[in-house]
């Protein structure tokens, strides 16, 4: 998959009806939906990128109501700490707080003491465990350690097949049958990337007029010179 350019520009929807349930994620899924019970009222969302942590971390905040915090976006705007008293919040990139966000150690850890404060919840996104998680502030430091954590593992052929199945019928694209199981076999496991593979594959179709065989597939992805296929 290295020598396709994928068009990965689309913005993403994270409608929660789209998010596939399966044994990669559903421990994580029933400690979303356990919220507002979270402990202390805060929860920590860990997968690695493209399993769908910020789908669902998305669809939650869109159901609670909650500010979303985008810790590496350096336009993000400055954080008013008191306004975020008693609200739903979500920091996405938690652990990647030192790559131009806003979000320094002293604000994490005061929106880790306003959690479970007056109606509030914290929800944090992150590629790594808060064990992990570097910094220097000691106080911060206990806070991440007993932290609640919700592990999202790597996509697994079940996600994956929902993910093809809804970027095609959103194209209005009915493909061969055989063509979900030879593209599991092969794509990368992350969702975005393919989100993104369906409308490289959708373009390439429209030009040549052609329908969404696995031949074609093959064709268009130069899986393999060597390998042959009917329609």
């Amino acid at each position: 998959m290295s020598q396709l350019k994928l068009p990965l520009e689309r913005l993403p929807t994270f409608e929660r009806v789209d998010f596939a349930v399966s044994p990669a994620n559903e421990d994580a899924v029933r400690a979303v939906d356990a919220w507002p019970q979270w402990p202390n009222g805060r929860l920590a969302l860990i997968g690695p990128s493209g399993s769908g942590k910020t789908h669902l971390a998305r669809a939650w905040a869109a159901e609670a109501g909650a500010v979303i915090i985008d810790a590496t976006d350096p336009h993000q705007a400055p954080l008013n700490l008191p306004a975020l008293r008693g609200r739903t919040v979500l920091v996405e990139n938690a652990d990647r707080r030192a790559l131009g966000g806003v979000v320094s150690d002293e604000d994490l850890f005061h929106l880790l003491n306003m959690a479970g404060v007056d109606g509030g919840s914290l929800l944090l996104t992150a590629q790594t465990a808060p064990l992990e998680w570097q910094t220097i502030v000691p106080d911060l430091r206990s806070r991440l350690n007993a932290m609640t954590a919700a592990v999202i593992d790597e996509p697994d052929d079940v996600v994956l097949e929902a993910v093809l199945r809804r970027a095609f019928a959103d194209r209005l694209i009915r493909p061969a049958d055989d063509v979900y199981a030879y593209l599991l076999r092969r794509i990368p496991r992350s969702a975005p990337e393919a989100v993104a593979l369906v409308a490289l594959l959708d373009e390439a179709a429209s030009e040549g007029n052609r329908g969404i065989t696995r031949a074609f597939v093959a064709q268009v992805l130069a899986f393999g010179e060597d390998e042959a296929f009917e329609d």
